[in-house]
């Protein structure tokens, strides 16, 4: 689990929008999704294994994984949403 302190400081690369942790239920969706090799980051690579979290921009349109507790804020990582 992400320590509440630095969730707090953490953004969006990108946009420098706040992020916050995502659901259970949509990483366990996504991980279905993946289980299956249907989901591609940004860079239109093939995600493989499993989430153990994300962190969901603001305005809902990307979730940086989190793997080994360890949050992937980088771009080309990022998985789209929408």
């Amino acid at each position: 689990m992400i320590d509440k302190e630095l969730l707090a400081i953490l953004a969006c690369p990108e946009t420098k929008e706040p992020v916050a942790l995502a659901e259970e239920e949509l990483i366990a969706a996504l991980n279905s999704r993946i289980a299956r090799g249907e989901v591609k980051n940004r860079a239109g690579k093939t995600v493989e294994g499993q989430l153990d979290g994300g962190l969901v921009r603001a305005d809902g349109a990307y979730l940086y994984p989190i793997q080994d507790e360890i949050p992937i804020l980088l771009l080309d990582e990022a998985i789209p949403l929408r």
